[in-house]
């Protein structure tokens, strides 16, 4: 009986061959983008999760009240807190400190090799599942003076991963006093693409801790460094567990400072491996972040599946008529509904699978290039996942696609099909018109938000920061530069082609020192401030082209400037200075005068509002900054790096433009943008696909009426109006209902950014014009054919 029905479902599919091209094109495409969208899901969803205690392992993460009652989030935390955490609190099973600096060199045998360090406690192995290939996991990390690398750093410095314990490394990094002679004690897997957690060695952070725990005030339980990760004990319940350590921290704060203050409710846990999809915090309270895109994509694939499905439901009950014998003859030698029924999903399904057939083609062809959209090294492997999925996406969709032309066809009563009276019923006449409704009201919607979020996206690009970012490079102090970088950038000055240079400890998008260790004269008692900050040098105005408020920047020509300070204007109204000038402020134990303003400039992404920021002066700085003149771009990047080699060792010149810096603050909006143009364009395709057929099927069916009225002397243009009019008004009635929908949807959106564009009505008026065109141009061909078409051949066709 099935293979019978396949043989029927296959040769109707032939037959009609006009109306299966269509169904198979837009099912195809849709199955496409749902497997495209279901592999970036995938690799979403899969960062993080391959660590052996996943359920149990957490990040410390910290919350600080400001003075203007709002709270901010940090994943930095006290440097004491995870070796207290795990003598006191009996659910802690491991707990570790971890510190990431920023790329060091590492020498052996006359080799120079960038890596990227990890200061980390004894049982790092314990919490985290980074397989260690040689060495003693129990105390690989327990020397203060040895380090395990990773197999790929292995590979460059040896050429080898064996035999590697023992050998000596020299460390040349880019903080003072952690410089000298390591020795390896293990070699470990290198982190996989799908860690967020990413290095190439691993030194001990009791070492960090003794280096630094005078100068960084790591002793303290205010100060703000290392992450802190637990291994808890199966079965804690974390609402429980986040306020026995809220007290916990609360009492820790009390014992070493007198009072709680700010610091009330500071530390609470978060699931590790969520982190990566749920990093946005508002008030102190999880408030989503990456997450939202990957719902996002989730409802754009089941979206354009629904319209690639609504095409098929539409193009077959339209040709209903064709089938009404066939169902009345069935009926009368005795097939039953259900039989009936069978018959149709056989062809639904049938054509859902070579839809699927072909939809791994597309996803083969269009892989490369969507690997380039995403930034994922994406890859279509046929594993037990992507094969239950893609079967169950296209069974779905086969039956939803043939479920309701199924009970539509098989429904007829024998007796009036062969009579040839199967009259429309106004219910069937609207369904199939508020399908096509649905269809383009998700395509005007997806239009309207894909210029939203252009918009959003310009106003990201144009927006004047309070600084200049362009043309600036970006390479780190390192090497020979960390011994005499006065010198190295008095020489860089000297090259052609070089506006200025300069030096910071850290960039301009979010890479800051600072806490809330900072006093200020008539600070309310209890009432802290979260700053950000950065140490610079003198030249860091002109290289970036701040601008002052009040008072002046750093320069040598007033002698040491250390024991000074400059607060920029968000910093002076949080405090509620007047004439800031001159006054002393308390940061971290030293005494620091303040000696000027600078205006206000965007030191984050603008999700945020300007907060709080500071500049300290200082000499050797981790980042070098060099601004180069417009239009000579590449000879002069190639002059700096010839003078970089000669200078430092060989080394590579390894340099990122600062405006990429900046691009990468919104990384996954720009990605957004890109893949929402492009589901925006199938959703349409798809739509005018089921368009163009339900046009064509309507022109065929009118033919003896076209043929009727062309002879009583209608025009052709009388004849296209008429047979456009009714998909017009449909597509009309979408565009109403899609502009309330679609102002809320990017409302909602644009409500993440502290700095937002307005929904214009231009917006509304282009999306509206645009289907309006599109629509017409999918019918008009249609429309005209049949309006031309000779009428005595259509009278007698009849």
């Amino acid at each position: 009986m099935f293979r019978n029905n396949f043989k029927i479902a296959w040769r109707n599919l032939v037959k009609d061959r006009q109306f299966s091209l269509l169904n198979l094109m837009g099912l195809s495409v849709g199955l496409a983008c749902a497997l495209l969208i279901f592999l970036w899901l995938k690799d979403e969803t899969s960062i993080d999760k391959f660590h052996e205690k996943d359920s149990q392992l957490f990040q410390v993460i910290k919350t600080s009240l400001n003075a203007d009652g709002t709270i901010e989030t940090h994943e930095t935390t006290p440097a004491l807190l995870a070796q207290s955490m795990a003598l006191e609190i009996p659910e802690v099973e491991y707990a570790v400190s971890v510190v990431t600096e920023n790329t060091g060199i590492l020498s052996t045998d006359g080799k120079y090799i960038k890596a990227k360090p990890q200061f980390v406690d004894t049982d790092f192995l314990n919490v985290f599942s980074y397989p260690l290939l040689s060495g003693n996991k129990a105390d690989a990390l327990s020397n203060k003076h040895g380090v395990v690398i990773s197999d790929k750093l292995a590979l460059k410095l040896f050429i080898s991963t064996n035999n590697i314990t023992g050998k000596t490394l020299l460390w040349d990094g880019e903080e003072e006093g952690l410089d000298g002679t390591y020795i390896v004690t293990g070699v470990i897997k290198t982190p996989p693409a799908n860690a967020s957690m990413q290095f190439d060695i691993l030194f001990n952070y009791s070492l960090y801790y003794d280096t630094y725990k005078e100068k960084y005030e790591l002793k303290n339980w205010y100060s703000n460094n290392p992450q802190t990760f637990l291994i808890l004990k199966k079965g804690t319940g974390i609402e429980q567990f986040n306020r026995k350590i809220r007290d916990f921290a609360n009492a820790k704060f009390k014992a070493a400072h007198g009072s709680v203050g700010k610091y009330e409710g500071i530390i609470i846990v978060q699931h590790y491996s969520d982190k990566y999809l749920h990093n946005h915090y508002e008030n102190g309270v999880q408030a989503g972040g990456r997450i939202e895109y990957v719902r996002l994509f989730s409802i754009i694939a089941v979206f354009i599946l629904i319209i690639a499905c609504i095409n098929f439901m539409n193009l077959a009950t339209a040709r209903a008529s064709r089938r009404i014998k066939e169902v009345g003859i069935k009926k009368v030698i005795g097939a039953r509904r259900t039989t009936l029924i069978f018959q149709y999903m056989v062809e639904s399904m049938l054509m859902a699978f070579i839809s699927l057939m072909v939809a791994i083609l597309l996803v083969s062809l269009l892989l490369p290039q969507f690997r380039e959209i995403t930034g994922k090294d994406l890859h279509l492997y046929f594993d037990r996942g992507l094969i239950s999925v893609a079967l169950t996406i296209t069974i779905i969709t086969g039956l939803l696609a043939g479920s309701y032309p199924a009970l539509y066809l098989s429904g007829f009563g024998p007796a009036t099909v062969l009579k040839g009276k199967l009259s429309t019923s106004a219910g069937e006449s609207w369904i199939r018109k508020g399908l096509v409704v649905f269809q383009f009201t998700i395509s005007v919607v997806l239009i309207i938000s894909v210029l939203v979020v252009y918009k959003q996206m310009e106003l990201i690009q144009n927006r004047n920061l309070g600084y200049n970012k362009d043309n600036i490079i970006q390479f780190a102090n390192e090497g020979k530069l960390r011994t005499n970088l006065g010198t190295f950038l008095s020489e860089v000055r000297k090259i052609p082609g070089v506006v200025n240079a300069s030096s910071m400890d850290g960039d301009m998008v979010g890479n800051h020192s600072g806490g809330g260790g900072i006093s200020w004269p008539g600070q309310i008692p209890g009432h802290g401030i979260e700053f950000d900050g950065l140490d610079v040098d003198g030249d860091l105005m002109e290289t970036l082209g701040l601008k002052m408020n009040e008072g002046r920047f750093f320069s040598s020509q007033y002698g040491n400037e250390d024991d000074k300070v400059i607060f920029n204007e968000a910093a002076i109204t949080a405090m509620g200075l007047k004439n800031p000038v001159g006054q002393t402020v308390t940061m971290w134990g030293s005494k620091k005068q303040i000696i000027g303003v600078v205006k206000d400039f965007h030191f984050k992404s603008l999700y945020e509002r300007v907060g709080p920021f500071f500049f300290r002066f200082s000499h050797n700085n981790g980042n070098v900054l060099v601004k180069i003149e417009e239009g000579k771009e590449k000879e002069t990047i190639a002059k700096l790096g010839k003078f970089y080699k000669n200078y430092n060792l060989g080394l590579p010149f390894e340099y990122k433009f600062m405006d990429d810096d900046y691009q990468r603050l919104y990384a996954s909006e720009q990605r957004v943008s890109v893949l929402s143009r492009y589901f925006a364009i199938v959703a349409i395709i798809i739509s005018c696909l089921g368009l163009f057929g339900l046009a064509a099927f309507t022109a065929q069916k009118r033919q003896k009426e076209i043929g009727i009225r062309k002879i009583v002397g209608a025009s052709v243009a009388n004849i296209t109006v008429m047979l456009s009019k009714d998909f017009l008004m449909l597509v009309l009635i979408a565009v109403l209902i899609s502009f309330p929908l679609a102002w809320w949807v990017m409302n909602a959106w644009l409500d993440n950014f502290a700095y937002r564009v307005n929904i214009s009505g231009w917006i509304f008026l282009v999306a509206s014009a645009s289907i309006i065109f599109l629509t017409l141009l999918t019918i008009s061909f249609q429309s005209i054919k049949a309006a031309i078409a000779n009428p005595v051949k259509a009278l007698r066709t009849e």
